[in-house]
């Protein structure tokens, strides 16, 4: 049986570009990836960066769906503490009003500093030893070593985020409870504490597949095995941890209770690609990621996506150091860049150490032309692998 493909859009603003233009790229990304074969179009969800504007995935699709009329829409994923239970499923049930039974409303815990029961900012994990930091090969996948937060989880970015985005107050529900709600308001049978039955119009009814996303063999792993969930492992955010991920969601699976579940583990996997016509091609047309990736990891804010020119003098000596290398090494190092042939050599790796059932394509390059003709060339080489 062929393994699926799916887009990824970050809905990137190239520098130089507009956040309308940013939109409108978006659309024809959709537009060519449902006549190239991919199986979905997902809408990733980000805030505060000036070079990402995907902030409400419910509203992009909205407005680049009408592209499309096969390909399934979705999140990748909705962060649940920028929205209630009630909102996320109003408004994808919207969405399903208008394109039926192509909607997929993908969840994932909320971005910041991870925090404990009673609300208040765990410690961050001790940076990791040389021998982990070193990672693995395993079955072919390169698997890096802990990424240490200590430096991101304690900018002053993340200090003052809650004042924007409050956190969850002590005895608010726990992630796992907030996917009980969604899977209740879409069944009809949501119940108040107090007893009382409420339902969402839009909402109860809508035939929405519902998914989970995570970076760890953690909490949202365990929350999607556990309700018979299809699940999204991050390799493209963080590559570290998508094998205790896969396999978290495996052990803790258990068949679906509710019709937006599936009675089978159901895997997606995500990766950075670029496809051009040769290795040489697809290297100069990414050459931006690094710089990218370090504006976001040293807490700044993605910026605007760069040309390969400006990537060049953003990575010249003098400016770029041996500091910046390691803050982007693992993320540089899991791409999958080059020709046709060797892409799909190194998606086939991922797929088959990870046991995926579907792959998510992420693609970023500066011209918005080259990162339609890499999906044209990734689904042509893929065909029915």
């Amino acid at each position: 049986m062929s393994t699926p493909l799916a887009v990824l859009d970050l809905v990137l603003v190239p520098s130089g570009s507009t956040t309308a233009q940013a939109l409108a790229n978006s659309a024809d990304l959709a537009g060519s990836a449902e006549r190239s074969g991919y199986a979905r179009y997902w809408v990733a969800e980000h805030h505060l960066n000036p070079g990402v504007v995907g902030v409400s995935p419910a509203v992009v699709l909205a407005l680049v769906a009408g592209r499309t009329r096969t390909i399934r829409l979705g999140a990748a994923a909705l962060q649940t503490g920028h929205r209630t239970v009630l909102s996320a499923v109003e408004d994808f049930a919207l969405l399903d009003a208008v394109h039926p039974g192509r909607v997929d409303l993908g969840l994932g815990r909320p971005g910041g500093p991870p925090r404990g029961k009673d609300g208040a900012p765990l410690a961050p994990p001790p940076p990791p030893t040389p021998e982990q930091a070193e990672g693995a090969v395993v079955d072919g996948l390169r698997v890096p070593g802990p990424f240490p937060l200590a430096p991101l989880l304690t900018a002053p970015r993340f200090g003052a985020l809650p004042e924007l985005v409050p956190p969850p107050a002590p005895g608010a529900p726990g992630f796992g409870e907030q996917v009980d709600d969604v899977l209740a308001l879409l069944a009809g049978t949501w119940t108040s504490s107090a007893g009382v039955p409420l339902q969402a119009h839009p909402g109860t009814g809508a035939d929405l597949q519902v998914w989970l996303f995570g970076s760890t063999g953690g909490t949202t792993a365990a929350v999607a095995g556990e309700r018979g969930l299809r699940f999204g492992a991050n390799y493209h955010v963080a590559p570290q941890g998508v094998l205790d991920a896969a396999r978290s969601y495996r052990a803790a699976f258990r068949p679906a209770r509710s019709p937006s579940g599936v009675s089978q583990p159901h895997l997606s996997v995500s990766a950075d690609v670029v496809v051009a016509e040769t290795d040489e091609e697809a290297r100069h047309l990414a050459a931006g990621y690094g710089p990218w990736v370090r504006s976001i990891r040293t807490s700044a804010g993605a910026i605007a996506y760069p040309t390969p020119e400006e990537a060049a003098a953003l990575t010249a000596p003098g400016r770029w150091t041996a500091a910046d290398d390691a803050l982007v090494a693992d993320r540089l190092a899991t791409r999958f860049v080059g020709s046709p042939a060797t892409v799909v050599g190194g998606l086939e790796r991922l797929r088959d150490a990870t046991g995926a059932d579907e792959l998510l394509i992420t693609t970023a390059t500066h011209d918005h032309a080259a990162r339609v003709r890499s999906y044209e060339l990734l689904a042509a080489a893929w065909g029915d692998r």
